[in-house]
């Protein structure tokens, strides 16, 4: 049985918090076993030392459905003050700070590198170093695994709120294990703790883990959409739906001028392992095509250790692009705060890709040419690795 962060925390707090006055970094998933809250459970392990909350993009309870949709401060029911770190502000401030001595941090990451919280991470490593803070990560398990890595890593010039770092599309390290590289590579690193968990092997997928699923974000449902997010997110920098506004966010995607038959013939010259395409039509309720009826896919996973979303999603969008060039559409900006730079290639965390897609380069030819990054990347994680 796994035991969480969290969980090994409050059976022992560090006798150096004592005294302490405490923030923490959570939303509505940061829960145990038995779907404790972990601001009660701190409270009752540390009786009226947690003085403030912080709360990462889409707010506490994760009611703000999109990108940009800011949410404010606020406070709880215990009279504390409620900090949104995706409001008038992305970073914490001194006036923040001052509520506390050390940041605990509990956070449900989806092991994607454009999910952003690991960017509210970052920000409150820099301020905490900067203000002389110390945090705590308490570890919580990679719902997607901790052994796969896939995709090209992030270049410096595709830097941004979804892209913080350099690291691969999927990364393969737990939230405790991300602070810990991301820490490393800060100018000033800040003074940073990790509490691991118990029980947690680098080969679990989240069902494996006897833990509650409770929704880090609107649209992450289910372990599903996490497994299928590293590729499926990238219809956000598109005209493609991403299923907002469905009951399948990121499992379902399409657009009314897609052709079921088509896509499936170019798709058969590359291999998609651990998955099945199937043709849909849907009818989206909000976002993209609201109120018009898409033609497009959902992916079923048939065997998840095998599944490879980010190339399965890569390959589907460089048939689009050849097969309708003239209805396929990128976003344009703003998206994440970002005015200026295309949404897709903040998105990939490389300019060239969605070029090379473009003039019919295939995915397994992509791939090719980020392994020596990977495996770059491969050896410099070891440091961190916990587990």
């Amino acid at each position: 049985m796994i035991s969480l962060g969290i969980e090994e925390f409050v059976k022992a707090p560090p006798p150096w918090l004592k005294g302490q006055r405490l923030g923490l970094l959570c939303n509505q998933a940061s829960v145990d076993r038995h779907f404790r809250h972990s601001r009660d459970l701190i409270d009752q392990a540390l009786p009226g030392q947690l003085r403030c909350l912080f709360t990462p993009q889409h707010g506490f309870f994760a009611e703000k459905q999109d990108n940009m949709i800011e949410s404010g401060h606020g406070r709880d029911g215990q009279g504390r003050p409620v900090f949104s770190l995706y409001g008038d502000t992305r970073r914490p401030n001194q006036a923040m700070f001052d509520h506390l001595d050390v940041l605990l941090v509990d956070i449900f990451d989806v092991g994607t590198r454009v999910y952003t919280f690991m960017s509210t991470l970052v920000y409150c490593l820099e301020e905490a170093a900067r203000l002389g803070k110390k945090v705590v990560v308490l570890d919580r398990p990679n719902p997607i695994g901790g052994v796969d890595l896939e995709g090209n890593i992030l270049q410096d010039d595709c830097r941004s709120f979804v892209g913080i770092d350099s690291l691969p599309m999927r990364h393969g390290l737990t939230f405790a294990e991300l602070a810990l590289f991301l820490n490393a590579r800060i100018a000033t690193p800040a003074e940073l703790n990790v509490v691991p968990m118990a029980g947690w092997r680098r080969e679990m997928h989240f069902p494996e883990c006897d833990q509650p699923w409770v929704f880090p974000s609107p649209n992450m449902p289910t372990y599903a959409s996490a497994l299928v997010y590293p590729g499926q997110v990238l219809w956000e920098g598109t005209n493609i739906s991403e299923g907002r506004g469905t009951t399948l966010p990121f499992e379902v995607f399409g657009a009314p001028f897609l052709r079921h038959d088509a896509i499936l013939d170019h798709l058969r010259q590359t291999p998609l392992p651990g998955c099945m395409l199937r043709p849909v039509c849907f009818e989206p309720t909000a976002n993209k095509w609201r109120g018009e009826v898409c033609t497009g896919f959902q992916i079923h996973i048939t065997a998840p250790r095998d599944f490879l979303p980010y190339r399965t999603s890569l390959a589907v969008l460089g048939a689009i692009m050849t097969l309708y060039p003239e209805q396929f559409a990128l976003k344009e900006p703003p998206y994440e705060y970002e005015f200026v730079r295309t949404p897709l290639d903040l998105i990939l965390g490389d300019c060239s890709i969605r070029h090379e897609l473009g003039a019919g380069r295939s995915v397994l030819e992509l791939e090719a040419g980020w392994q020596a990054g990977l495996a770059d990347f491969a050896e410099v994680r070891r440091t961190y690795l916990m587990y």
